[in-house]
């Protein structure tokens, strides 16, 4: 099997609230941390929020990457998302549910590009790992 890039996260405490982190993923600093009502101090988005976030950031570029490769004439994505838990029937098990809303713009696009650009944003690799079966392994050091 083949690796693709390796990227690199890191994520150390603050201590500016109880749950308040600093990341750096990629060069990128971000500050993570929990809402009020969960204790922390909401001084940046909590982790469900974050990954909310790489699920609409994947789309967009996903359906963007497309329409250049095709020269569609796209003038801009937006895509507006959601995510709760929800008890599966008959089971104790809480099943994570996402919905993304796609909204296309730019007038020219037939509705068969449309269709195919909304075909195309299911398949972002972000969504892709989320319906798949990730590995993930702990080490303690």
């Amino acid at each position: 099997m083949a690796e693709e890039k390796t990227i690199y996260a890191h994520v150390i405490e603050t201590g500016e609230s109880a749950y308040a982190v600093d990341i750096d993923v990629s060069g990128h600093p971000i500050k993570g941390d929990e809402p009020l009502d969960a204790g922390g101090g909401n001084l940046g988005p909590a982790p469900y929020d974050t990954l909310l976030a790489a699920l609409g950031e994947c789309t967009a570029m996903t359906v963007r990457w497309y329409a250049l490769r095709q020269n569609w004439p796209l003038d801009k994505v937006e895509v507006k998302l959601t995510h709760h838990k929800e008890v599966s029937a008959g089971s104790k098990n809480k099943i994570d549910h996402f919905t993304k809303e796609i909204i296309l713009h730019g007038s020219a696009l037939t509705d068969e590009q449309r269709a195919k650009l909304i075909e195309v944003a299911a398949k972002c690799p972000v969504q892709r790992t989320l319906e798949g079966t990730p590995i993930i392994e702990t080490i303690h050091t």
